[in-house]
């Protein structure tokens, strides 16, 4: 049989995929759990199948030749149909199974979603967690995620988001800082506050507030920004000013006294936390359960507003 009517290998389009996007053959066969003679040999075939070469190899660096380039979407289509089709036979067993791949915001994810994993691991010993943290929005189909947890609003996509619970910002600062800086009255005392920032929003600098039917923006400044959640709430700890924050971040501190309301009759954006996933007719039950285990470990309201911890 010839070349052009021999079928692609799903199995090999998938390898080639995870080498294109782990940019290697060594990561590529650890997350597929193969060799790296393995993958290497898969793309091989594929190359030789195609009468392409798709990879352009050196000692230092792997990269996509154009033909690559080209074929690479169509191989994360394939391999990604090739896991439904596997999943969707899965789904006729009782038991929820395989490695389910998750992606979360970095501060959320180490408060929240993190601490989750182990009664979830108990209760479902079959499924292998694999989570990845970062506050970037990550392709699920480029990295090969189950699943994303998102927060705030979401673009209009192919994409599934399903809410597991909500973000409420809050202004807090520490009863220290309070205690010397004097406490705001209106929104416009925030300008002369001093402003601790969370420099990865659109509007870091730029805090508005509404009560009933006021709306009020105010223009803040202050001595440090940063691009994690957790850092500015240990900032916030040492007195250092007022930062608008969200509520997760923050729970057991305002429970504790150990930080405090800013304005608390005024209300700042809130946003919803969803589980993004891609669009299936049937979502295996590996997904179904870890989103369903979240919604009753977040409860509404959750948790992190109510002043609890989990057990």
């Amino acid at each position: 049989m010839d070349n052009e009517s021999t079928p692609l290998s799903l199995d090999d389009l998938a390898v080639f995929a995870a080498v294109a996007d782990a940019e290697g053959f060594s990561a590529a066969a650890r997350r597929l759990g193969i060799s790296k003679s393995q993958a290497s040999a898969a793309v091989a075939r594929l190359e030789a199948r195609l009468g392409l070469r798709l990879l352009q190899r050196t000692t230092r660096r792997l990269s996509l030749t154009e033909a690559g380039q080209a074929a690479l979407p169509h191989a994360r289509q394939a391999a990604l149909s090739a896991r439904d089709a596997g999943e969707a036979a899965m789904a006729l067993r009782a038991t929820p199974r395989g490695v389910l791949r998750v992606s979360a915001p970095m501060s959320f994810g180490l408060l929240h979603l993190a601490p989750a994993l182990g009664a979830f691991a108990r209760a479902y010993p079959e499924i292998q967690v694999d989570l990845v943290l970062d506050d970037r929005r990550l392709d699920l189909i480029e990295g090969g995620f189950d699943l994303a947890l998102r927060i705030g609003d979401l673009p209009d996509s192919t994409l599934v988001a399903l809410p597991v619970g909500r973000n409420r910002n809050l202004l807090v600062a520490s009863p220290d800082y309070l205690a010397q800086a004097g406490e705001p009255r209106e929104p416009a005392d925030l300008a002369r506050h001093a402003a601790l920032v969370y420099s990865l929003s659109p509007t870091a600098r730029d805090w508005t507030l509404t009560r009933g039917a006021r709306r009020e923006t105010v223009r803040v400044s202050g001595p440090l920004q940063a691009n994690s959640s957790l850092a500015l709430r240990e900032v916030l700890r040492q007195g250092l000013g007022i930062a608008r924050m969200p509520w997760f971040a923050v729970g057991e501190d305002l429970a504790s006294g150990r930080l405090q309301r800013v304005l608390p009759d005024w209300e700042l954006p809130s946003q919803g936390i969803h589980a993004v996933t891609t669009a299936r007719a049937l979502q295996p039950p590996k997904v179904r359960v870890f989103i369903e285990a979240l919604r009753t470990r977040f409860g509404d309201p959750p948790y992190w507003e109510r002043g609890e911890v989990p057990a």
